[in-house]
């Protein structure tokens, strides 16, 4: 089960809670206050970051090319 957030609309903290998608809050608990009133905040999707090469550098962020061939085949470092 995915982990959210929710926001208790008597005291303001928020908590997490483990929840199926789609799950409203009813049931919930405040730990903090024990109110039952809770609201589901808006998330955002975490996305794995890539970074590229620095500029000038080969693909292993080498300043000189590898060994022949330079760099590996097809793009692709054979050192990495």
């Amino acid at each position: 089960m995915p982990l959210y957030e929710f926001r208790c609309e008597q005291c303001g903290s928020i908590s997490e809670f483990l929840a199926k998608m789609g799950e409203t809050g009813d049931g919930l608990i405040c730990p903090h206050c024990g109110s039952s009133s809770l609201v589901k905040k808006m998330s955002v999707a975490a996305l794995p970051s890539f970074s590229a090469p620095d500029a000038g550098k080969t693909c292993c962020g080498r300043d000189e090319r590898c060994d022949s061939p330079p760099c590996g085949t097809n793009r692709c470092c054979r050192d990495k």
